[in-house]
C-alpha cells in the first residue's frame, strides 16, 4: 500500500513539473514574440563591399585568384511595429 502512494505521488510530481516546464517555454517564446516580428519590420541599409583581388591564367586555361582587400560596411536602420498594431 505504501509503495502505491509512493508511486501515486511521484506520477502527480511529474506531470506538476511538466506544466512548470512547458509555462516556462511558453512566456519564453512570448517574450520573443514581443521582440521581433519579420512581417512587421523595415530594414533600409547601405551595403558597401571593397575588394582588391589578382586572377592569373595560365596557359592551361587555370586560373588562381588571390583577394589581398575584403571588406564590407553596413549602415541602416530597423524598425519594429508596436505589438498592438501587430495584432490588428
Amino acid at each position: 500500500m505504501l509503495i502505491g502512494v509512493v508511486v501515486a505521488a511521484l506520477i502527480a510530481i511529474g506531470v506538476y513539473m511538466n506544466r512548470g516546464i512547458q509555462g516556462k517555454l511558453r512566456e519564453s517564446t512570448d517574450q520573443i514574440g514581443e521582440q521581433y516580428s519579420a512581417g512587421h519590420t523595415t530594414s533600409e541599409y547601405v551595403i558597401k563591399t571593397e575588394m582588391t583581388q589578382i586572377e592569373n591564367m595560365t596557359p592551361g586555361g587555370a586560373v588562381t585568384t588571390e583577394i589581398t582587400r575584403n571588406k564590407r560596411t553596413k549602415t541602416g536602420s530597423e524598425t519594429i511595429e508596436a505589438l498592438d498594431q501587430e495584432k490588428k
